[in-house]
């Protein structure tokens, strides 16, 4: 199911996700749906270094903000 994002544009600025190709880039609510629906989080909230390498486990979150 698509989602509609009327902030589309500027949640792009501050998108971190590098994932090429995403279809949910800059679309928080479809985003944030598809990552805990894989028992995830979004890359916005990860450091740049810790994104990129694709873990965004819960596991990983608290790693990192321990």
């Amino acid at each position: 199911m698509a989602i509609n994002c009327d902030n589309l544009k500027a949640n792009l600025e501050f998108c971190n996700c590098t994932y090429e190709g995403c279809p949910r880039k800059g679309n928080c609510c479809a985003c944030i749906r598809y990552h805990l629906g894989m028992k995830e989080l979004p890359a916005c909230v990860f450091p740049d270094d810790v994104e990129k390498t694709w873990d965004r486990s819960f596991k990983r979150f608290i790693e990192t903000y321990r």
